[in-house]
Protein backbone atom coordinates (compact mmCIF):
# COMPACT_ATOMS: atom_id res chain seq x y z
CA UNK A 1 0.00 0.00 0.00
CA UNK A 2 3.30 2.50 0.66
CA UNK A 3 4.03 2.01 -3.15
CA UNK A 4 0.65 2.90 -3.98
CA UNK A 5 0.63 6.35 -1.92
CA UNK A 6 4.66 6.88 -3.04
CA UNK A 7 2.99 6.57 -6.78
CA UNK A 8 0.29 9.21 -6.73
CA UNK A 9 1.99 11.48 -4.63
CA UNK A 10 4.49 11.66 -7.14
CA UNK A 11 1.52 11.48 -10.49
CA UNK A 12 -0.04 14.29 -8.32
CA UNK A 13 2.93 16.34 -7.99
CA UNK A 14 3.35 16.07 -11.53
CA UNK A 15 -0.11 17.07 -12.42
CA UNK A 16 0.41 20.22 -10.66
CA UNK A 17 3.25 21.36 -11.85
CA UNK A 18 1.89 20.87 -15.66
CA UNK A 19 -1.14 23.25 -14.37
CA UNK A 20 0.93 26.02 -13.03
CA UNK A 21 2.42 26.03 -16.84
CA UNK A 22 -0.57 25.79 -18.41
CA UNK A 23 -2.01 28.87 -16.45
CA UNK A 24 1.41 30.55 -17.02
CA UNK A 25 1.03 30.00 -20.90
CA UNK A 26 -2.85 31.16 -20.82
CA UNK A 27 -1.91 34.58 -18.16
CA UNK A 28 0.66 35.40 -21.21
CA UNK A 29 -1.97 35.21 -23.54
CA UNK A 30 -4.28 37.22 -21.92
CA UNK A 31 -1.88 40.14 -21.59
CA UNK A 32 -0.54 40.12 -24.47
CA UNK A 33 -4.38 40.55 -26.15
CA UNK A 34 -5.48 43.01 -23.64
CA UNK A 35 -2.46 45.63 -24.36
CA UNK A 36 -2.74 44.62 -28.52
CA UNK A 37 -6.21 45.67 -27.69
CA UNK A 38 -5.71 48.57 -25.43
CA UNK A 39 -2.74 49.79 -28.38
CA UNK A 40 -5.33 49.55 -30.95
CA UNK A 41 -7.90 51.43 -29.06
CA UNK A 42 -4.72 54.41 -29.07
CA UNK A 43 -4.12 53.94 -32.57
CA UNK A 44 -7.67 54.51 -33.56
CA UNK A 45 -7.98 57.24 -31.48
CA UNK A 46 -4.88 59.23 -33.01
CA UNK A 47 -5.82 58.27 -36.78
CA UNK A 48 -9.48 59.30 -36.21
CA UNK A 49 -7.79 62.63 -34.94
CA UNK A 50 -5.50 62.64 -38.17
CA UNK A 51 -8.07 61.35 -40.80
CA UNK A 52 -11.04 64.15 -39.65
CA UNK A 53 -9.37 66.54 -41.18
CA UNK A 54 -7.98 64.31 -44.12
CA UNK A 55 -11.50 62.35 -45.11
CA UNK A 56 -14.79 63.62 -43.59
CA UNK A 57 -16.95 60.07 -42.26
CA UNK A 58 -13.77 58.00 -41.75
CA UNK A 59 -14.04 57.90 -38.19
CA UNK A 60 -14.01 54.12 -36.89
CA UNK A 61 -16.34 54.23 -33.05
CA UNK A 62 -14.48 52.71 -29.63
CA UNK A 63 -17.12 49.79 -29.07
CA UNK A 64 -16.00 46.08 -27.88
CA UNK A 65 -16.19 44.89 -31.13
CA UNK A 66 -13.19 47.51 -32.49
CA UNK A 67 -11.22 46.20 -28.63
CA UNK A 68 -11.41 42.46 -29.68
CA UNK A 69 -10.80 42.93 -33.62
CA UNK A 70 -7.41 45.36 -32.47
CA UNK A 71 -6.57 42.49 -29.52
CA UNK A 72 -6.85 39.31 -31.55
CA UNK A 73 -5.52 40.88 -35.07
CA UNK A 74 -3.52 43.98 -33.82
CA UNK A 75 -2.43 46.27 -36.51
CA UNK A 76 -3.73 44.29 -39.16
CA UNK A 77 -7.37 44.04 -37.81
CA UNK A 78 -7.64 48.28 -37.25
CA UNK A 79 -6.16 48.27 -41.35
CA UNK A 80 -9.45 45.94 -41.87
CA UNK A 81 -11.57 48.17 -39.67
CA UNK A 82 -10.50 51.58 -42.00
CA UNK A 83 -10.56 49.76 -45.04
CA UNK A 84 -14.32 48.59 -44.24
CA UNK A 85 -15.47 52.09 -43.11
CA UNK A 86 -13.57 53.39 -46.69
CA UNK A 87 -15.60 50.97 -48.42
CA UNK A 88 -18.83 52.25 -46.90
CA UNK A 89 -18.04 55.71 -48.26
CA UNK A 90 -17.79 54.94 -51.48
Amino acid sequence: MENYTGAFLIIGILVFVLLIGAVKNKAEWMLNFVLRGIAGMMAVYFLNLFLADVVPGMKIGYNPITFLTSGILGLPGIAMLYGINFYMLL
